[in-house]
């Protein structure tokens, strides 16, 4: 009756989870249970794709399968081919879905991220024009930094106006210019933060040319557009931390900057006039000045060595002249004549050197050491008279 009953071979039951046992073999065995009854279901290995999550007690879900008899123990149980999450879980389901079909289109690479700007001068806002995130992210902007300019874009951020008006905010801002955007809402249920988990909001956040920071919920929630931005942030308030760089940031960046500069400015300086340095010397080197001083050096060195060498050539011709003298001063007539001895000579200057050479009455001339003078030969020996 079972198997030829169509209705039981296709079947849907709501109801809760309880006795969840998942078997080594990949089998997965449960009871569904209501206030009404209680059935007992397995979902065999080869179904596991129909389950998207990991069933767990206490879960609200709705197994889709057939009903059918367990031979051994004489009973009836349902045999699960899919197994959706009930309330909540329907859309977990979807967000499940749509993650899946988002990043295999390739809407969560990494490398279509945009990086976001240190420095902005104004910061686009979409979200709603009242609440408490719209006032975190004005109150944190103007404490980080006064002079960047906020626009708000007032956008429904909740109920079925949701969608179309957060797309029609993401336009309109990138339109005007801004610099970078947050787009977000304070927190509440799934249901409240639904509208940042439909694709036209996934798909304008993607395509958007500015640079956007999802900011949706608190720290745990997550939505469809967390992945698609460029940056999220846990809260709207960390997302103006992200968007706004800090004014006394910036100064100080500048002072060091500015200090970096003077220094890169003294090292410079002081290179300058190393090389200029280096650059007079090298010109002094080559400069006709430097080498005419050069060449004189040169000749005062030489003329020096000059007049050393014909110094010691006078010396020495001197002292071989005083040699040549003393050897003279034994052959000088003066110096026989200072030793006492005289030079006689005739009338017409003629050395007398033996007395055959002059006659008694003769008349000679005899040179001593301090003159000369007249003498008349009287005698000389050995004449006949």
């Amino acid at each position: 009756m079972f198997t030829q009953d169509y209705l039981l071979q296709s079947l849907f039951v709501k109801g809760e989870v309880s006795n969840c046992k998942y078997h080594a073999s990949g089998h997965i065995y449960f009871t569904l249970k209501d206030p009404k009854g209680v059935v007992n279901c397995v979902m065999f290995a080869g179904n596991r794709a129909g389950l998207s999550f990991r069933l767990a007690e206490g879960q609200q879900v709705i197994v889709g399968g057939a009903v059918d008899v367990y031979e051994r123990d004489g009973k009836y149980q349902l045999y699960a081919k899919q197994i959706v999450l009930d309330g909540n879980g329907l859309l977990y389901e979807r967000f499940e879905q749509l993650k899946r079909e988002l990043e295999e289109s390739g809407m969560f690479a990494q490398e279509y991220k945009q990086p976001i700007p240190k420095y902005i001068k104004t910061l686009g806002v979409v979200t709603a024009d009242t609440g408490a995130a719209v006032r975190d992210i004005i109150q944190i902007t103007r404490r980080r930094n006064p002079y960047v300019q906020i626009v708000l874009y007032p956008a429904i951020v909740q109920g079925e106006a949701a969608v179309p008006s957060i797309v029609k905010g993401i336009r309109a801002l990138e339109r005007f210019g801004v610099d970078v955007m947050i787009v977000g809402r304070g927190g509440g249920s799934i249901e409240d933060l639904w509208a940042f988990n439909e694709k036209e909001v996934a798909q304008a956040v993607f395509d958007c040319s500015v640079p956007i920071i999802s900011a949706v919920g608190h720290e745990t929630d997550t939505t469809i557009i967390d992945f698609v931005s460029d940056l999220r942030a846990p809260t709207p308030s960390a997302a103006a931390e992200l968007a706004v760089t800090d004014i006394r940031e910036i100064l100080g960046e500048i002072q060091n900057l500015r200090e970096g500069l003077d220094r890169q400015m003294q090292r410079r300086l002081r290179d300058c006039r190393i090389e200029l340095r280096q650059r007079e010397l090298k010109l002094k080197a080559v400069s006709p000045v430097s080498r005419i001083r050069e060449r004189k050096m040169t000749a005062i060195r030489l003329e020096e060595r000059l007049q050393a060498g014909i110094n010691r050539l006078i010396q020495l011709r001197r002292h071989e002249l005083d040699v040549y003298i003393e050897r003279m001063k034994g052959l000088s007539p003066l110096e026989k004549l200072s030793s006492g001895y005289s030079y006689v000579s005739d009338e017409n200057g003629k050395n007398i050197r033996s007395v055959e050479q002059v006659k008694a009455g003769q008349k000679v001339t005899v040179r001593v050491k301090d003159g000369a003078f007249g003498a008349v030969v009287t005698d000389v020996p050995g004449e006949v008279s």
